[in-house]
């Protein structure tokens, strides 16, 4: 066992050893589970042919995007990824002998036939074969590493150089298992007119390995990527975006090409396997909008069924993101929580996810669905004129038990080949396809809208 643990240091002393001080590291964080890695080295090159080896890289690299920069030429590039663990050794020593020591000294040696699933089969000196179903009972020892088998992900590079000494080398690479998303948290106001927003960015980092004192970038935006050879370009930042906000901003954020660039003022460790929240922006004194949205001919999308023809009343925030109104900065998608105060705490009242938005764009949030507020929908007559012309009538009965009025946004799914013929409200043309009326509800009252429609084909 020690002559077979002296050899495996033997082994990685025996890689290319060079000082490999890290003299700067880049972290660029996608939202599709993609970073690109960045690192300028202070690497010993020598004179004539020769190997560099990288050990500390990510598991998760994508080995055909690697790219090196250094004074001299590559000859060659690696990537290898053959992991020591036991069963990789016990592969590499089918039809050799191996020592099984049990609980009680007792040893086993024999020629190893099968190492599959925690089991082992051995072929003693005399030919008879041992068995064994559980491996739990037993040490192995095997008396050296196999070729092939390393510690660590290794790159490793084959290199000319007309000299020797000390370089800047820079590396980069992509590696998955890396991503970022926000994460929004709205306060809303005592009458529901102003809110605050304060966002954080969430980095998770599963790629493999750590980065220290990085400069992190993060980019917002659908990327598209090509399956099995990912390619990013890299572009030009023309334009510069700078919002008044709240507070100073930890993020500076840029346009890039069609996305948009977070750039983290200041270095940042980013551990394996951890998940690290960072400030993106603080707004206060949002002006938002609390509507009441019904839509009829979209059973599955907002509200549900409560009865045969009763049915839910959502509700619904919005807000323009735009410099005036205390915004004004691109907003990453990612989920948006609302809170509320009931005079005594914070009290969670629902949430919505948000898309890449652009400054100056309104933005929507579904809350949830109103409790004192209902509608009732009857289609009350069908009638066929011709062949070519039938009709529809309905009734819309909104229900207001609040005590106060309101407003409740009612829209209506009509199809194709439509005509209104009557209507006891005015309406606005959404599209070829839907109607849009405005309803008030008094108070602790209804209100019914009824309209009849043609259809001609």
């Amino acid at each position: 066992m020690k002559k077979g643990i002296l050899l495996l240091l033997l082994f990685c002393i025996s890689l290319p050893a060079f000082s490999q001080e890290k003299k700067s590291t880049a972290v660029t964080v996608y939202n599709n589970d993609l970073g690109v890695i960045k690192e300028i080295r202070n690497l010993r090159v020598q004179n004539g042919t020769s190997e560099i080896a990288i050990t500390d890289v990510a598991q998760l690299i994508d080995p055909t995007s690697v790219h090196i920069k250094l004074n001299g030429e590559v000859i060659e590039q690696n990537y290898q990824f053959d992991l020591v663990s036991v069963y990789k050794i016990l592969e590499k020593y089918i039809n050799k002998e191996i020592e099984l020591i049990g609980k009680d000294q007792e040893v086993l040696r024999g020629e190893l036939l099968s190492a599959t699933n925690g089991q082992i089969v051995l072929r003693n000196n005399d030919g008879r074969l041992t068995m064994l179903p559980n491996l739990s009972e037993y040490r192995i020892s095997a008396g050296s590493l196999p070729e092939g088998l390393i510690t660590k992900p290794t790159l490793l590079w084959k290199i000319n150089s007309q000299s020797s000494g000390n370089q800047d080398v820079e590396i980069s690479y992509q590696t998955g298992g890396m991503n970022w998303h926000a994460e929004y948290v709205a306060v809303l106001n005592d009458k529901d007119t102003e809110m605050s927003l304060k966002s954080w960015v969430s980095v998770t980092n599963n790629s493999g390995t750590g980065y220290k004192n990085a400069n992190l970038k993060l980019v917002a935006g659908d990327v598209n990527l090509v399956k099995d050879q990912s390619v990013i370009a890299q572009h030009d930042v023309y334009e510069m975006a700078a919002p008044r906000m709240a507070k100073q901003q930890q993020f500076q954020e840029q346009t890039f090409f069609e996305y948009h660039i977070y750039d983290l003022q200041r270095p940042a460790d980013i551990s394996n396997n951890e998940t690290k929240q960072i400030s993106l922006f603080e707004a206060d004194n949002i002006p938002v909008q609390k509507k009441y949205l019904y839509r009829s001919g979209f059973p599955y999308y907002y509200g549900r069924y409560e009865n045969q023809n009763t049915k839910k009343v959502s509700v619904a925030i919005e807000f323009e993101n735009r410099e005036a109104r205390n915004l004004g900065m691109p907003m990453p998608k990612g989920k948006v929580r609302l809170y509320k105060s009931d005079g005594k705490s914070i009290e969670f009242i629902g949430e919505d996810l948000v898309d890449h938005t652009p400054k100056d764009e309104k933005v929507k949030l579904k809350i949830g669905e109103a409790f004192d507020v209902l509608a009732e929908e009857l289609q009350t007559d069908q009638k066929r004129i011709s062949d070519k012309v039938h009709e529809q009538a309905f009734e819309i009965k909104l229900k207001n038990r609040k005590d106060e009025n309101i407003t409740i946004d009612v829209e209506k799914y009509l199809g194709t080949n439509w005509e209104i013929i009557d209507s006891n409200f005015e309406y606005e043309k959404v599209d070829a396809f839907k109607i849009l009326y405005k309803i008030p509800v008094s108070k602790n009252a209804e209100n019914t809208l009824k309209l009849r429609v043609r259809y001609t084909y």
